[in-house]
């Protein structure tokens, strides 16, 4: 008996549709229907966090995971692998779509047959075709190795980090979370804002003047690569320059720019990021729509941005179908035959897809004949990102971009003064991009840069021709610090932390490595890092918050290893050599594990010197907005509910509220199936009372927003022997295991202590009230705090300095 394993419901209905039962029956998993043990799991000492490397002597196994129908899911393909002779992996063609698949297989201890069926697309003719060519799963035994190496890796590193960090450096009930690829993106965000806020710009000048020859007059610019700081030199070279009169020197080029390269995904989330202000999430929620609903573009997760030589043959389907009357991009001249360009330099080259398992995104050649019926259902975001899609590939097979460039420099004794000027011969490629937006895109493709003067028209010029300088004048300007990250560059900058690293020779390796993080799961690594509260978006831009910054600052005192994203490349570069055969399974993780112990030594040492953590980093809480409170208040009053207690000054209280109460948008089509997942703010909320109580969140609460209501409610901690109002429900929005974002648990309290003492008396006249956090009754006490009906206090003359120190006051 055969059957085939699919990574989704929607996957399951696109194979049925397209080859039957003629593979056997089809069992669609629901994403990870396994995780990975928790260390307590594997050694029961491990349950209470200590600052040690949680490495098992073998590896984490895998159990059942929790939320959703994953329980009946996997129960159906374990018993139908009982009868199996058969298997065929039909998931999502990259790294995590083999780990899905096969991680099912191992951990029901199946024997017999298994073939791994690998599409980048998925209409009908594309899975029959994937279906015929499918090979036995051992040949992709290094892309299973290399997930599953990434998962072992991160569970140990993230783990041991983060229960090291919070046990030495925080106070209890205040876990740091550590994460292999979320600490140094953060790090990213941190370094450039601090550089942002030192950055003392400098005074410079530069001199303009019109040049006047036979044939009329043109802009030159004394610019030189030395900047001029001083005044009085640049008025010197105005003086000088005025009313000159010298020979040119003109030199004329015959120039040609080749076409942009395909895209991938952090080339789509940085356009996107720049051109539409989109989230790197938002950006793959709409090209994963592209490929899943529409079936309108191949693969969008993709990690390069080259095509197999063999797709070559499609690209006269696919010309004909973008160009074609009625089509998107019709009135558009392609060459016949197109310019198909091969090699490290063009597009089609199949040793650029060395380690990579799925190519660059292009329209689906097996749909394009569909466009005039799909397009009219596309959503405004949908048709602009095919636009974007289509126009490139299009652009890949258009002659260059042909131009005539001249440069003039003038010496003005011993200054040169440099203009240029470009005429386009033939536009090639350019004439995809006809709009002004279409050209800034092309041109931030191509890599070329704004310059003031490039674009003038210049007049007839021979070299040797006398030229007289009139109107000349000094420029002031001021150097700018670097530009705030938006998604989009921030994803560039881990997809290029090659950048980070000083040794020349490593910096040379790196630059054929993929960066930190994998395309798939970037942007979920900067959501989870605004979840925590490390970054927060303001407009377009992605910047720290304090707690963000706090953390930084202590990380990099205490071990700058783990917000050094240079360090985290040359780790993901083994991990990548695993998947090309460069590294062994073990000896990657081994590597890994090594640095991480040298972390953990390093933590406590400086915890040994009394290092702790900034007060920025223990308070979590932030007020709601006037607007949410508003909201929330009338919402109450509409419905006749009571509002949380301290919803006023707790954000995530409110939030948490209108999750479950605010009227719910319709899911969209294809989002999902099963629950719906809590939102980040009643994690937030759930998180809280777990470091209060000392009581982990179970997954199958993490993975329901009902589950997680439910355990709420259970352990909520009580005021005056009544328990806080708490939501209920389903929340809207969709998350992901916090530990693939790098998101630690809440750190167990060493005690269950409850949110506030038993009332007593008013305070006494003279008192200082205090804000004390969950989790700090002993210390408060400890340190002269009482309690009473009005709260936390501090008896007059008691000294102030410890609580201030806490930031209690």
């Amino acid at each position: 008996m055969d059957i085939v394993i699919t990574e989704k419901t929607s996957q399951a209905k696109d194979v049925q549709a397209a080859v039957g039962s003629k593979y056997g029956q089809i069992f669609p998993a629901e994403g990870h229907l396994l995780t990975l043990e928790e260390p307590q799991d594997v050694n029961p000492d491990w349950a209470k966090w200590s600052p040690v490397l949680l490495k098992p002597e073998r590896r984490y196994g895998f159990k059942p995971a929790k939320g959703g129908n994953k329980g009946q899911k996997l129960q159906a393909i374990q018993s139908a692998l009982k009868k199996a002779t058969r298997v065929w992996i039909a998931t999502d063609c990259d790294r995590e779509g083999q780990l899905i698949g096969q991680e099912i297989l191992e951990w029901a201890g199946y024997g017999g047959q298994v073939m791994r069926v690998m599409f980048t697309a998925q209409d009908p003719k594309t899975i029959r075709d994937a279906f015929a060519g499918a090979k036995p799963n051992t040949e992709y035994g290094n892309l299973y190795n290399a997930a599953l190496a990434r998962a072992q890796a991160d569970q140990i590193f993230n783990l041991s980090l983060t229960r090291t960090a919070s046990v030495l450096l925080s106070r209890p009930g205040s876990p740091i979370g550590i994460g292999r690829v979320k600490t140094p993106t953060m790090s990213l965000v941190c370094r450039r804002e601090l550089e942002i806020r030192n950055f003392k710009p400098v005074t410079y000048f530069e001199i303009v003047a019109n040049a006047g020859v036979a044939a009329g007059s043109f802009r030159m610019r004394h610019a030189p690569k030395q900047r001029l700081e001083k005044k009085d030199e640049a008025e010197a070279i105005v003086r000088k320059a005025e009313g000159f009169r010298g020979p040119l020197k003109v030199k004329v080029e015959d120039k040609r720019q080749s076409p942009p390269r395909l895209h991938d995904l952090p080339s789509l989330q940085k356009l996107c990021s720049s051109r539409f202000g989109w989230t790197a999430e938002r950006t793959l929620d709409v090209a994963q729509a592209l490929y899943d609903t529409h079936k309108i573009i191949t693969y969008p997760r993709a990690e390069t941005r080259y095509l197999a030589e063999s797709l070559i043959a499609d690209v006269p389907r696919l010309v004909a179908g973008l160009t074609a009357s009625g089509a998107p991009l019709a009135g558009i001249a392609i060459p016949n035959p197109p310019a198909v360009r091969k090699g490290k330099s063009g597009h089609f080259w199949d040793k650029g897809l060395e380690g990579a398992s799925h190519h660059a995104i292009i329209p689906n050649a097996n749909t394009v004949g569909d466009l005039p019926k799909i397009l009219p259902r596309l959503s405004a975001d949908e048709a602009k990102m095919f636009d974007i899609v289509a126009r490139s590939y299009l652009a890949a097979l258009m002659p260059d971009f042909l131009y005539r460039q001249t440069t003039v420099t003038l010496d003005v004794n011993g200054h040169e003064f440099r203009a240029s000027g470009g005429i386009p011969t033939s536009p090639g490629w350019k004439a995809v991009y006809d709009t002004s937006e279409d050209e800034k895109v092309a041109k931030t493709e191509a890599g070329e840069k704004d310059d003031a003067d490039a674009d003038q028209t210049l007049p007839p010029l021979r070299d040797g021709e006398l030229a007289t300088l009139s109107d000349a004048k000094l420029l002031e300007k001021q150097t700018k610090p670097p530009p705030r990250y938006t998604e989009g560059t921030l994803i560039e900058a881990m997809q290029n932390a090659w950048k980070f690293v000083e040794d020349e020779a490593l910096r040379e390796r790196l630059k054929e490595a993929k960066g930190i993080g994998t395309p798939a799961t970037r942007a979920e690594v900067i959501k989870g890092l605004k979840a925590q509260q490390f970054l927060e978006a303001k407009g377009k831009n992605v910047v720290p918050t304090g707690r963000g910054l706090a953390l930084y600052s202590l990380l990099l005192q205490a071990e700058p290893m783990l917000v050094d994203p240079g360090v985290t490349a040359t780790w993901e570069m083994r991990l990548d050599d695993v998947l090309t055969g460069r590294e062994k399974f073990g000896r990657a993780i081994m590597s890994i594990c090594d640095d991480a112990q040298q972390a953990i030594d390093r933590l406590k040492a400086y915890a040994a010197q009394g290092g702790a953590v900034p007060g920025a980093l223990g308070d979590t809480t932030r007020p709601p907005t006037p607007a949410m409170k508003g909201f929330a208040e009338r919402l109450a009053q509409q419905k006749g509910l009571s509002l949380p207690k301290g919803y006023s000054k707790d954000g995530d209280l409110v939030r948490a509220f209108l999750d479950q109460h605010a009227p719910k948008r319709d899911t969209a089509p294809g989002e999902g199936e099963g629950p719906r997942p809590p939102s980040e703010a009643q994690l937030r909320f759930a998180e809280k009372i777990s470091g209060e109580i000392g009581k982990p969140i179970p997954d199958d609460a993490r993975a329901s927003s009902k589950a997680l209501s439910a355990w709420i409610d259970k352990h909520m901690p009580k005021r005056g022997g009544k328990a806080i109002s708490a939501p209920k429900g389903e929340a809207k929005g969709r998350g992901k295991a916090a530990r693939s974002a790098g998101m630690a648990p809440a750190r167990p309290a060493p005690e269950a202590v409850s949110r506030t003492p038993a009332k007593g008396a008013p305070p006494p006249a003279g008192a200082t009230p205090l804000k004390i956090p969950f989790g700090n009754k002993e210390r408060a006490i400890a340190m002269g705090a009482k309690y009473t009906a009005e709260g936390w206090f501090a008896p007059a003359g008691t000294d102030l300095a410890a609580f201030r120190e806490a930031g209690w006051l």
